[in-house]
């Protein structure tokens, strides 16, 4: 994050424009509609701006540098010579005033953002400098995404969240409220200028207010890249009190949850568990017999080897409500971002996923059947057995010329796709030195990744831009 967006108060605050042209009139606007004091200095004051002068607004034609700024909180350098950006800055900087030079980055230290505003709603995008065109855009976007009455149904909030307060003493409590309410019909109420049955309605659900009791949500978290997330899942991670999430769940999309939700890592490793599973299952049942709303966040899906089924089976023997939000395997996930169709009508008819290590003195695997030509192979949690894998699946008839492929960190951008044949394929893991988390595509369609790669491509373009 190269700046941290900050929404500052300047009511009766006074800041200083530098410049009295058209940028400096569209910045000056922005400053009254905030409140601010606002005092333009520059030689030449156009006609636009002279018209605003007013109480909030005074004009001083004169060179900078023959005026004190000592007093101000802000000052924009609204001028089109770096030379006189550089003078600002500096004197700013010795007299400790934040300073946006406009379309000038080097010489300020704050900005200003494309705004939506819906006050007390106010949506801000930036792209701190960078692309400020994009940022047109996506604000363009959200203007049309955000309606005039999400101003209504937040005025009528501030003015009764004192109601609130006073009837629900639990922090908790009153999120509750506040979100059955925001997802209820109160905004179209509103709209339609309906403000005695939006006050009947705020005090029905007021005084009948439950609080929630304890729910778990299984949600899949996907293989890795944020955008694979389905929307019910983002909106499970953004209402849960508490994450429980596994070392699977890659950091951009934990940035996704709630930021003021508590998160609890249940990572499990080859080798090492920081919970056991049953006391993860222990774990989720305690939290929502809390009265919290958990979200047991896993990688991939959670019914396909996140065991997902056994922590269901807890819930339902503790009495807990709870839901699945699917999410996208690894298998598919790995394999379409590696450029490896699952299926295909001239190599393979059928699918098998395999996990590649099970229950300590449980059954062996029908080696038989995973060796069968003209399908694909996925093994998930492979890598420590994939001596054992090559080895029994070329005894039981699988060709050892085979291609094989290894997707590590699959569908994030530094995924590696290492590929081989059968018999090279433990050899191939401890070359590249490969590391979890790594999906082994088993199968005649590996042989299509080199031609179908779009991902890798997509990723050296990306960079090649940066770089340039």
């Amino acid at each position: 994050m190269d700046f941290l967006p900050i929404f500052t108060q300047l009511q009766q605050q006074p800041v200083l424009v530098v410049g009295g042209g058209a940028v400096a009139y569209r910045k000056i606007q922005l400053l009254l509609a905030a409140g601010a004091q606002v005092t333009v200095l520059a030689k030449r004051i156009s006609a636009d701006v002279q018209a605003l002068q007013g109480e909030q607004l005074r004009c001083i034609e004169a060179a900078f540098g023959e005026h004190s700024i000592a007093h101000y909180k802000l000052i924009i350098a609204a001028t089109d010579k770096p030379a006189v950006n550089a003078e600002i800055f500096q004197a700013a900087n010795a007299a400790n005033i934040w300073v946006n030079a406009v379309d000038d980055p080097e010489h300020g230290n704050f900005i200003f953002p494309a705004i939506v505003d819906r006050s007390p709603i106010v949506v801000a995008i930036s792209s701190g400098g960078n692309a400020p065109v994009l940022a047109r855009r996506l604000r363009e976007r959200i203007e049309q995404l955000l309606p005039q009455s999400v101003s209504l149904i937040a005025r009528f909030a501030a003015e009764c969240r004192h109601r609130v307060k006073a009837a629900l003493p639990s922090i908790s409590e009153r999120r509750d409220f506040w979100e059955r309410w925001f997802a209820g019909p109160a905004q179209q109420l509103l709209a339609a200028g309906k403000t005695k049955q939006t006050e009947q309605l705020f005090q029905q659900q007021l005084q009948d207010f439950v609080p929630n009791q304890g729910e778990v949500w299984l949600v899949g978290a996907g293989p890795g890249d944020p955008e694979l997330l389905t929307i019910k899942a983002m909106q499970c991670m953004q209402q849960a009190d508490v994450l429980v999430y596994d070392g699977l769940v890659s950091a951009d999309v934990l940035a996704l949850a709630r930021r003021d939700a508590e998160r609890i890592c249940v990572a499990k490793q080859a080798g090492f568990h920081s919970l056991p599973q049953d006391e993860i299952n222990a774990l989720i049942v305690r939290l929502a017999q809390q009265g919290k709303r958990v979200c047991r966040l896993k990688g991939g899906d959670p019914f396909i080897y996140g065991r997902g089924g056994e922590e269901c089976e807890a819930l339902v023997a503790a009495g807990i409500r709870y839901s699945v939000v699917p999410g996208v395997t690894a298998a598919a996930g790995c394999a379409a971002y590696a450029g490896i169709p699952l299926t295909h009508r001239d190599y393979a008819q059928t699918v098998q996923l395999v996990t590649g290590h099970c229950r300590a003195n449980g059954d062996e695997p029908d080696w038989p059947s995973l060796a069968k030509a003209r399908q694909t192979l996925v093994v998930y949690m492979g890598l420590i057995n994939s001596g054992t894998l090559s080895q029994q699946l070329i005894a039981h008839g699988r060709s050892g010329d085979t291609p094989v492929a290894i997707i590590e960190n699959g569908t994030r951008p530094e995924q590696r796709s290492i590929t081989g044949t059968l018999a090279q394929l433990p050899a191939l893991i401890a070359e590249h030195q490969v590391k979890s988390p790594a999906l082994i595509i088993v199968g005649e369609v590996v042989a299509l990744a080199p031609n179908l790669h779009w991902f890798q491509t997509f990723v050296a373009e990306q960079s090649a831009s940066q770089a340039a």
